[in-house]
């Protein structure tokens, strides 16, 4: 148990369970009528304030800058320091890009789409190139592709021992450019929102920003709850969004003392037979519940119907895992991009000797946001839950009845979660 905890871990998982159940009975009590509007609502940003925002100059020079900074990124990994240690490239890709997006979209929506570098590129290709042949197929690839993506992106993360060597780390950056540079010209820019894991992920935890976009194009402030509530129901949604969640789970089950007991002698194919097993485990108690409240509720496909409000606990999970690693080692992004290529005497910024400050935060604020976003991602799932099914079910006891099997998952995910964490 962790000795940093105020409270008992029994305290906390009791705790977090009743916080999603005594949720639940208050929605079905007070929240009888739908009441999210989707991408319908918000209230409008000053029209000085969205011409800045969409101004073709404003979106160019963000590009452009965030093209050289991933180029550089690829450069100092395949050409900087050998040791991981002293390169810039793992840290600014694994903590500060993988872990700083989560915030990043969180506050102020789908940020990736906006600057990826690899939507830069394919314009220009595109120039060359001509028409995309097989435009007219990408919307029926739904997030599919961007799934297989993210489970490899995961393998990569959780299990290939070589991750972090610098060159190895490089090969793929580049691998996985020309693959989606390649897939983009064949398909067109739409590619990218079903193909790009990162982009995909992005956009899906942007829809939990309260910097949206109506229908109408008009940038708002709107409640989180109605971005989410307003997320396209497409082909591969639950998928994508339960292995997130499935991934994360992995990577807590793999820091556990009974599980790296367990797997001291283990194979690569083994660890990877793990991980695919955890994400197939909660892929199919989530098929398994959305099914049986379904047909409570009379509903088809509510797998997809229902997977937005898998976003929040998505979100939750990538905060409580990952807080501590964007505070203590994103600062090594800083302090190495002083000194991008090992040379001696460079120090750009004045921070390449800098130590890594572990003062940033205490252990209990670290305890206390991980309790916190998980409690809170499931709560903000029960909500948007009940809102759905009232809206599907037509009546709110038939709506209480079927999101049982849900609640059911819900309050189980949480308390693993927790336990999984703070155990």
């Amino acid at each position: 148990m962790r000795s940093d905890l105020p409270v008992p871990l029994w305290s906390v998982l009791t705790a977090g369970a009743l916080a999603v159940l005594v949720s639940f009975a208050a929605l079905s009590l007070l929240w009888r009528t739908p009441r999210l509007r989707g991408d319908s609502g918000g209230a409008p940003l000053p029209a000085a304030v969205q011409r800045v925002l969409d101004g073709g100059v404003v979106r160019a020079v963000l590009r452009a800058v965030v093209l050289a900074l991933a180029l550089g990124v690829v450069f100092v990994a395949l050409l900087g320091p050998d040791e991981t240690t002293f390169n810039l490239a793992p840290y600014a890709f694994y903590v500060t890009f993988w872990v700083g997006i989560v915030p990043a979209s969180l506050l102020l929506g789908p940020v990736w789409r906006t600057v990826n570098p690899l939507r830069t590129l394919h314009a220009g290709l595109a120039r060359l190139t001509g028409p995309a042949p097989g435009a007219a197929a990408a919307p029926r690839l739904g997030l599919w592709p961007a799934t297989a993506f993210l489970l490899a992106y995961a393998w990569l993360e959780l299990v290939y021992p070589d991750r972090a060597v610098p060159q190895t780390l490089g090969l793929v950056l580049v691998g996985y450019g020309a693959v989606q540079l390649v897939a983009a010209l064949w398909y067109g820019p739409d590619w990218f929102a079903s193909g790009d894991a990162f982009e995909v992920y992005s956009t899906l935890l942007g829809r939990l920003s309260p910097l949206g976009r109506r229908a109408d194009g008009r940038r708002v402030l709107r409640s989180p709850l109605d971005g989410a509530d307003g997320t396209p129901v497409v082909p591969g949604l639950a998928a994508f969004t339960t292995a997130l969640v499935g991934s994360t789970a992995f990577d807590g089950v793999s820091r556990a003392t009974w599980y790296l007991d367990a797997s001291s002698t283990a194979t690569g194919t083994a660890t990877t037979l793990v991980l695919l097993a955890v994400v197939a485990l909660v892929a199919g108690l989530y098929a398994l519940a959305t099914r049986l409240g379904g047909r409570l509720a009379g509903v088809s496909g509510a797998a997809d119907l229902f997977a937005h409000s898998v976003l929040p606990i998505a979100a939750g999970y990538a905060i409580a895992h990952y807080f501590s690693l964007l505070v203590f080692e994103g600062q090594l992004t800083w302090i190495l991009a002083s000194n991008p290529l090992g040379q001696d005497g460079v120090d750009l910024f004045g921070t390449y000797r800098n130590e890594v400050d572990l003062t940033t935060v205490s252990p209990r604020t670290i305890a206390a946001v991980q309790v916190g976003a998980i409690v809170v991602g499931h709560v903000v799932g029960v909500v948007l839950a009940h809102d759905r099914a009232v809206r599907l079910a037509g009546g709110a006891r038939d709506a209480r009845r079927s999101q049982y099997p849900l609640l059911a998952l819900m309050v189980g995910l949480t308390v693993g979660g927790l336990g999984l964490l703070l155990g």
